[in-house]
């Protein structure tokens, strides 16, 4: 019977680790709790006008409802190209070196399917966000876990992968700003990555979602922006937290030809991209005024600012992140036994607070929740003061 069937991709996936907590919330909210859920990196500020008005004029033009391109549209493509000279000084042709995704992720997955052959090793960050490491999974890959931080540490074990793996890895994952830790690397660091991955012919993938998120005066840096690194290296972006522009799916791949070009060739078979109004609309975002940017950016910072100073008050000491939208948050010496879903389950019952727990991000996660900026001021101190009443129970 089919109901009895058990497939073999879907066999390779882990319970998903975020619906116990989800279900409580469900559950919670349906009894009249008021929960403040800081657990999905969902941004809430309104998508900037000129965006939205450009997305209005375009769907009311004639043929903009017929299939789109499957690698984005020319204008929007060289859009991504001119941001990247503009913000990274790296030059990327438009037709060969780049491809509109429906976000960062479906990139991420797509190209997992363009380039592995089952059995192949990927060399993947834990804690991350969880399709860096099972995208590859359900296109037949072989998972090798590297620490998350960008040191000697992620180096020294980069090296024992590549020595004592069989077969060869294939390509290592990078992710910074990191979800969920919110680590950031340096042009340093990229630049051993890269002479690394080009003696051993290893491709790397970089996830940059989080590039204008950042709340000090270094803007994180393009892996791309190290010499060589368009032989070796893919790069992933997204309009969603840089423009307040999830729902709109339009994320980017760039870099090296070889790897872009299967990538397209996936995609060709799969989709036929997003609808054109909302890739016009898109490349308004890229080409247009850039104060928005930095507002969101500033209403981030605040907030996490809020979160930190609060959450302290309330005998919760959190790390204050540098960049992305969240807060990487060890657990409460009095919790730490229990691990981060149980943690987030209590956190939910006794708390009316819903965050994530870092074990879906990874085992090495599992001393740690996530909490996104995505409640304003006023309901991030609501969930302080209901921290600080949980932690006081004796």
């Amino acid at each position: 019977m089919i109901k009895d069937k058990q497939f073999h991709r879907i066999k390779r996936l882990p319970p998903y680790v975020f619906q116990p907590v989800n279900e409580l919330k469900a559950k919670a909210r349906a009894a009249g709790a008021d929960i403040v859920d800081l657990a999905m990196g969902n941004p809430d500020p309104d998508t900037p006008v000129h965006i939205t008005n450009k997305l209005i004029e375009t769907v009311t033009k004639p043929k903009t409802n017929r299939y789109s391109s499957s690698m984005g549209i020319p204008g929007l493509r060289k859009a991504q190209a001119n941001y990247y000279e503009r913000r990274f000084g790296v030059k990327l042709d438009p037709d060969t070196q780049v491809v509109a995704t429906l976000g960062s992720k479906e990139g991420f997955a797509n190209v997992a399917q363009a380039i592995t052959e089952p059995g192949d090793v990927i060399l993947s960050p834990n804690p991350s966000y969880p399709i860096h490491a099972f995208g590859f999974l359900m296109a037949g890959g072989v998972i090798r876990q590297i620490p998350a931080t960008p040191d000697h540490t992620f180096m020294d074990a980069l090296s024992r992968a590549v020595q004592y793996s069989v077969p060869k890895p294939l390509a290592v994952v990078l992710n910074y700003p990191s979800n969920p830790t919110a680590l950031v690397a340096d042009l340093d660091f990229y630049k051993e990555v890269i002479k690394f991955a080009r003696r051993h012919d290893l491709i790397v993938l970089s996830d940059l979602a989080y590039a204008e998120i950042y709340f000090d005066d270094n803007p994180p840096p393009s892996v791309l922006e190290v010499d060589g690194a368009m032989d070796v290296a893919v790069e992933f972006t997204s309009l969603s937290k840089t423009y307040s522009m999830p729902g709109w799916r339009i994320g980017f791949a760039v870099g090296n030809a070889t790897l872009i070009g299967a990538l397209k060739r996936v995609k060709s078979y799969l989709d036929y991209g997003a609808f054109t109004p909302v890739q016009v609309a898109a490349t308004a975002a890229l080409n247009g005024p850039q104060d928005c940017v930095a507002e969101v950016r500033e209403l981030y910072k605040s907030r996490r600012d809020v979160l930190i100073e609060s959450f302290a008050n309330a005998g919760w000491d959190i790390p204050s992140p540098r960049a992305t939208m969240f807060a990487w948050a060890p657990l409460p010496e009095k919790y730490a036994h229990i691990g981060s879903l149980e943690f987030a389950k209590l956190l939910v019952q006794e708390a009316d607070l819903a965050v994530a727990p870092g074990a879906g991000f990874g085992e090495q996660g599992d001393g740690f929740v996530r909490l996104a900026f995505v409640e304003n001021e006023q309901r991030i101190r609501q969930a302080a003061r209901n921290v600080r009443r949980f932690l006081e129970k004796p």
